[in-house]
């Protein structure tokens, strides 16, 4: 796939824009609503030519015409959590075992040591 010019690459974890999240939930609830329509035409067709199995085939597209719709508003209402609601807060962070300590173990001072000594004294 051919990357455009005029879009930037995108480099980071920096959620998709506010536009770009809406139209996408448009494009899904459009998609849902066509896939209703479909079971719709489907029903209509198997009652017409009197499809085998039409006592299975006519409730499931009738669940379909029926929870399609309720879905797709769910789904299209639905934004994306913010990072402040996720479980990152929750999740317990565990250092590799040869990681350094993030504060030193002992008050020091740039050459002293602990007893007062300097660091050319201990030489």
């Amino acid at each position: 796939m051919k990357r455009q010019d005029n879009q930037p690459v995108l480099i980071t974890d920096a959620a998709p824009s506010q536009d770009e999240e809406l139209r996408f939930r448009e494009r899904r609830y459009i998609l849902m609503m066509l896939l209703r329509a479909a079971c719709l035409i489907l029903a209509g067709m198997l009652a017409i030519f009197h499809a085998p199995w039409l006592w299975l085939w006519l409730p499931l597209c009738g669940v379909g015409m029926v929870l399609l719709p309720w879905l797709a508003v769910l789904l299209a209402n639905d934004r994306a959590p913010k990072d402040e609601h996720r479980f990152k807060r929750y999740r317990r962070q565990t250092l590799p075992p040869n990681a350094l300590p993030s504060k030193p173990a002992g008050a020091t001072f740039e050459g002293e040591t602990l007893d007062g000594a300097t660091v050319e004294d201990k030489r």
